[in-house]
């Protein structure tokens, strides 16, 4: 398929600048691959179309504070450095992002902090705007993480920041109520809406969960440059798919129970670790899958997501899952009825 084909003009007042006030209370578009039915509902009806045995797998990465704002050595010139991953713990290097980078050179150091508690310096330069750190830092790593930590501020998508800047509640909105194993600078946003209610009356009807990690990086909101999209790469992510939670997908689907994957960064995860069989392997590494119509997936029957970019890879993903015509006619009916798009927008349902 062609990138041209994903464009769709989002109205600026549908993207949601703040989450709905409770979890599960936003709304939920359900669309029925089988009948090409679209329904309107609140998320907590969710689990109306799911029975005893059946399976949610999430994604339980845990996003952690990436941006920080600090100023450059003798100019004192303020900029924000964006932390992508770290590349060596016992080193303390980084991949980062910089901005403004264009006066930011090898050997600048950088400070951190109201009385400079973190300095780094700049060691590589990796892309226009991308740089390799060293934290100079003389405690131990458990202190260098808490003092990043106290630094940093939760990395909300530059849109949304730019439309409303920061709040407070954004420290534990932009994070779903599951996350455990930190990594991540962008959130599994199709998580947000289950709340711990929604949890226990998943368990109450006998609805199995599962956990898999992907480290979600900046590269999902990375612009395709390609029409032809089997020439776009994606950007690698870290995974890890333990043999515990294999099993229980496994089992599951020897069943012939459901299998509802809870994002596209889960959805990554399962058809990267899928094996001969419509199974699922212990897989812990890297994965750069990009996956768009027409892809044949082994795992899932259901998907939540919520809304997403035109010319996005996750709408590529949506669509390739729910079916390009079926799944761009929903669009075009969310927008109609007013829906909220984006990070904390609402949900969809494919089933």
């Amino acid at each position: 398929m062609k990138l041209s084909q994903f464009k769709y003009n989002l109205p600026k007042e549908l993207i949601a600048e703040v989450p709905a006030k409770q979890r599960d209370e936003s709304r939920l578009l359900v669309v029925n691959r089988a009948t090409g039915q679209i329904e309107d509902k609140i998320f907590k009806n969710v689990l109306d179309y799911f029975d005893d045995g059946d399976l949610f797998v999430f994604n339980d990465t845990k996003v952690f504070p990436a941006r920080l704002y600090g100023t450059k050595e003798k100019t004192n010139a303020k900029i924000e450095v964006f932390l992508l991953r770290e590349i060596n713990e016992s080193t303390r290097l980084w991949d980062i992002l910089v901005d403004p980078a264009r006066k930011i050179r090898i050997g600048n150091k950088l400070y951190f902090g109201e009385n400079n508690e973190l300095v780094a310096e700049v060691i590589d330069n990796t892309t226009s705007r991308g740089r390799t750190l060293r934290f100079l830092f003389d405690g131990n790593n458990e202190e260098f993480h808490n003092l990043l930590k106290k630094l940093g501020h939760t990395p909300l998508p530059d849109d949304l920041l730019r439309m409303r800047g920061l709040m407070p509640e954004d420290e534990f909105r932009y994070q779903t109520i599951y996350a455990r194993n930190e990594g991540a600078v962008v959130a599994p946003t199709a998580g947000f809406h289950f709340s711990r209610e929604l949890l226990k009356r998943m368990e109450i009807k006998g609805i199995d969960s599962a956990y898999v990690t992907l480290h979600s990086g900046l590269g999902n909101f990375r612009a395709i440059e390609v029409e032809d999209l089997t020439k776009h790469k994606m950007d690698s992510e870290q995974m890890e798919i333990n043999d515990v939670n294999a099993n229980i997908i496994n089992t599951t689907k020897e069943r012939g129970n459901k299998v509802c994957v809870v994002g596209t960064t889960t959805m990554k995860a399962v058809e990267t670790s899928a094996i001969t069989g419509n199974r699922v392997k212990v897989y812990s590494g890297w994965t750069n899958k990009f996956i768009f119509p027409h892809y044949d997936f082994a795992i899932a029957n259901a998907m939540i997501t919520n809304f997403h970019p035109p010319l996005s890879s996750m709408l590529m993903m949506t669509a390739a899952f729910g079916g390009y015509d079926l799944v761009m006619e929903a669009y075009k009916y969310a927008i109609e009825k007013e829906y909220k798009f984006l990070t904390y927008g609402d949900a969809m349902l494919i089933i």
